[in-house]
């Protein structure tokens, strides 16, 4: 049997779904509960592996890690970014890279969208002032009537769309490649950055799409519009951002992903008081996870059948 390894379960989500019993009695599966640490951890735990469940994007596999494990024939990722993988290095050394793709789509879109509401309301702020005994209304942001310009538009970002036109909001589009087909208004990105209440970044973090939205970027957006990302911390230029949120030029950003991830302790965003932040997490519910899971295992089977599904290389 091919030898399969999981190396960083960590917090452990694989070990308490409905996928992993299956997987945990198949001869040659070896587990850990504990992040690596370093490449030279990963390639320990993976120098024999034909197969990989990869868990957590903080473990990168690169050159040297293909380079080190000659057996290896799969990985599979639990979740849609591919950004932790090089994957022409994969390609190079023969080892096919699949993904679990939509799954945590209605979930991450649910999350932008409560972001959304908890900067256009200042939810966090209201509520802490409630508790401490003030009685602060202002002048908050109602959403149905404004637009929402969501940049990328795969899984995710349709998503959004679908639940911002529900609230009310007009919905423009940027993306690579657009397709008529999903009724979007199709802007330029320069226009959409300028007539966008709303600015909701989905794309996946690449080459292209790294620093995408950047100082200059920044600079066109409305005046006083939110920016939300739920996809990739790189994909915003971090100091352009703050300097906008600072001004005022923003009125505020709802916060998934980050530059560096934890945040580190007084990060310039956190003593912002017109952001709301996140740990990462827009795609973890119970079923979003379960679903993704799943699929990642099912990679696995169908792989070694013979038949793979969802193969990015």
């Amino acid at each position: 049997m091919p030898k399969i390894v999981i190396p960083d379960d960590a917090p452990p989500v694989l070990a308490s779904s409905q996928a992993w019993p299956e997987l945990r009695d198949r001869p040659g599966v070896a587990y850990h509960d504990t992040l690596p640490g370093s490449e030279a951890g990963l390639i320990e735990r993976i120098r024999d592996a034909e197969v990989v469940i990869n868990i957590r994007s903080s473990c990168r596999f690169t050159e040297a890690v293909f380079t080190a494990c000659p057996r290896l024939r799969l990985i599979s990722i639990w979740g849609t970014g591919t950004d932790n993988v090089d994957l022409a290095a994969a390609a190079r050394h023969g080892v096919r890279v699949t993904n679990t793709p939509g799954v945590s789509a209605i979930s991450i879109a649910e999350h932008t969208l409560a972001l959304l509401f908890a900067v256009a309301r200042a939810i966090p702020s209201i509520d802490a002032a409630t508790r401490g005994g003030r009685w602060e209304r202002g002048a908050f942001v109602q959403l149905h009537g404004k637009t929402a310009g969501v940049i990328g538009l795969g899984a995710v970002g349709r998503e959004f769309a679908r639940l911002a036109r529900g609230v009310g909001m007009s919905v423009a589009g940027w993306t690579l490649h657009p397709n008529p087909a999903l009724g979007i208004d199709w802007l330029e990105l320069d226009e959409l950055l300028a007539v966008s209440d709303v600015v909701s970044m989905h794309l996946r973090l690449s080459d292209i799409s790294r620093g995408f939205l950047g100082a200059d970027r920044i600079a066109r957006m409305k005046p006083g519009a939110i920016l939300l990302n739920t996809a990739r911390g790189p994909i915003v230029d971090e100091a352009a951002l703050v300097d906008a949120l600072r001004s005022g030029r923003l009125r505020g950003a709802g916060l998934d992903v980050f530059d560096t991830e934890p945040l580190p302790a007084g990060h310039p965003l956190t003593a912002l008081g017109n952001v709301v932040l996140s740990p990462h997490c827009a795609g973890i519910t119970p079923e979003a996870l379960e679903a993704g899971l799943r699929m990642a295992v099912d990679n696995v089977h169908r792989f070694l059948e013979g038949r793979p599904e969802n193969v990015v290389v």
